[in-house]
């Protein structure tokens, strides 16, 4: 009988699903959301500040109070946490800063980029200019040497360069810029 029970409990243990909760430095519990969030909040600050090459795996563990197992858990190398970071950074800036400026096809078209250059503007401010611009330092960090994050790092700034050269062109057709200007200049 004792056999059975030992066997019926290892199968529960082993078929049941429970969430993996992790200790965080507060003390308190998080799950698996909370402590990937607590990664890559923890690296972008230090990967905006330091860079990506300066961050160390071990930097990130110590500021987000997550240890190896559960990072690895979350991502596979460094590398994977660095795309995570971009894709987030990314997605972060067209959704707070590119989309919401051009997304009326008939709005002002020189008030669009206005309101674009505005954003970038008090993104720094906000930070008091500290660490400048996240993706101009990843970008100038690692373009040239990691095609990964290159490839990342060219779709925003190419969505940038279309959307700049779109209003360039409608502010051209209004006769708002001077007839040589030309929007698909690089």
């Amino acid at each position: 009988m004792g056999g059975s029970f030992c066997t019926d409990r290892l199968v529960q243990m082993t078929t049941t699903k429970t969430p993996t909760l992790t200790p965080s430095p507060t003390g308190k519990t998080r799950d698996g959301k909370t402590t990937r969030d607590a990664i890559l909040r923890a690296a972008l600050r230090l990967m905006h500040v330091h860079g990506y090459h300066a961050t160390s795996l071990d930097d990130v563990l110590r500021e987000s109070g997550v240890g190896k197992g559960n990072f690895y858990y979350h991502f596979r190398s460094k590398e994977e946490l660095g795309y995570a970071i971009l894709d987030q950074i990314v997605a972060g800036f067209v959704e707070r800063t590119l989309e919401p400026c051009f997304a009326d096809p008939d709005g002002a078209p020189l008030r669009q980029i206005r309101c674009f250059l505005d954003r970038l503007e008090q993104a720094q401010r906000d930070r008091k200019c500290v660490g400048g611009c996240v993706m101009g330092n990843l970008a100038s960090e690692l373009s040239d040497v990691h095609e990964g994050f290159r490839t990342r790092l060219a779709t925003v700034f190419m969505a940038w360069q279309a959307r700049f050269a779109a209003a360039l062109v409608a502010a051209k057709g209004r006769g708002e810029v001077a007839a040589d200007c030309d929007p698909g200049a690089r």
